[in-house]
């Protein structure tokens, strides 16, 4: 298969993230070097398990950033070949002060990308997405796809676990498509499930933690939605980046890839058209986050 990045230098925004973590664990694996940033207000220490991930001594920069200021963001994309932007959003955020946090969350999106622009070297752009931005839509099909987008007004009426969350993203992915698209780079979205299966941030990411209620006695404590939810495991959603990164199959600079394991809602069909290969079963989510939660002295 054709590349468009032969194991060069990647970006990895957020790098302390749950699935940031294991995307740059990967990536590290597969032979490529890996400039990773924190925000100005985090502290470094939270940033240092990275510096313990294998090849990460000769691999893997930690730079600091500053969301308000695009250009902090040019030391760490600076000759990169790809950038993979994981933002993330607080899932369990409430609706208090929405719409200066969502104009923040989108101001800091387009702030990456206007440093990508100002790279010669970015061949594409990731953003990592989710599958909260196609799946609510009242009265709409059992079976939804990239060509979908959430209805805010239903979200809000519906209130589910993670409203805000998929708010924001809905508002944000928005956002960073039709800048793509007039400033003519290269941006693919990954509207990945609900995402589950082992880590290797010093704590369980609080999605793991809902997930694992049960086996952890803290059911009672966390709210359910009835209905089905879609599962992937972080692996799957890792490769996936690697997967789109490399392959040239995948074109269009305002393209959404939507993925999910098994479910009757979001539909694979465009990622699995283009070669990708899910791995892992839901065995293998619960094995994996059990082993991670027995690594840390949770179980």
């Amino acid at each position: 298969m054709e590349k468009i990045n032969e194991k060069g230098i990647v970006c990895v925004t957020g790098g302390t993230g749950y699935v940031t973590s294991w995307l740059i664990m990967r990536l590290l694996q597969s032979g490529y070097y890996v400039n990773t940033t924190i925000n100005n207000n985090m502290d470094e220490e939270r940033a240092s398990f990275l510096k313990k991930l294998p090849n990460a001594s000769q691999k893997l920069k930690i730079f600091t950033t500053n969301h308000e200021d695009h250009a902090s963001y040019n030391p760490a994309i600076e000759g990169c070949n790809g950038v993979i932007i994981g933002h993330s959003v607080d899932f369990e955020d409430k609706y208090d002060d929405e719409e200066r946090k969502i104009q923040r969350s989108i101001d800091g999106i387009l702030g990456i990308l206007k440093a990508c622009l100002d790279s010669k070297t970015i061949k594409r752009v990731i953003y990592t997405s989710s599958d909260g931005t196609i799946g609510f839509i009242e009265g709409g099909p059992n079976v939804v796809d990239e060509s979908f987008w959430s209805d805010i007004d239903f979200i809000k009426k519906m209130n589910p676990l993670g409203a805000f969350y998929c708010i924001s993203k809905t508002l944000i992915e928005k956002e960073a498509l039709n800048f793509a698209h007039k400033n003519g780079l290269d941006l693919v979205c990954v509207n990945h499930a609900w995402v589950f299966g082992p880590f290797v941030t010093p704590q369980c990411p609080i999605i793991v933690l809902h997930n694992m209620a049960m086996i952890l006695g803290n059911w009672t404590n966390i709210e359910y939605d009835s209905g089905v939810i879609a599962l992937v495991h972080v692996d799957d959603v890792a490769r996936t980046h690697i997967f789109l990164l490399e392959s040239t199959k995948v074109k269009g600079s305002c393209l959404k890839v939507t993925k999910a394991f098994k479910c009757p809602c979001p539909c694979s069909k465009k990622l699995l058209d283009v070669g990708f290969k899910y791995k892992y079963s839901l065995e293998d989510m619960y094995d994996g986050a059990i082993a991670s939660c027995k690594q840390i002295g949770l179980l």
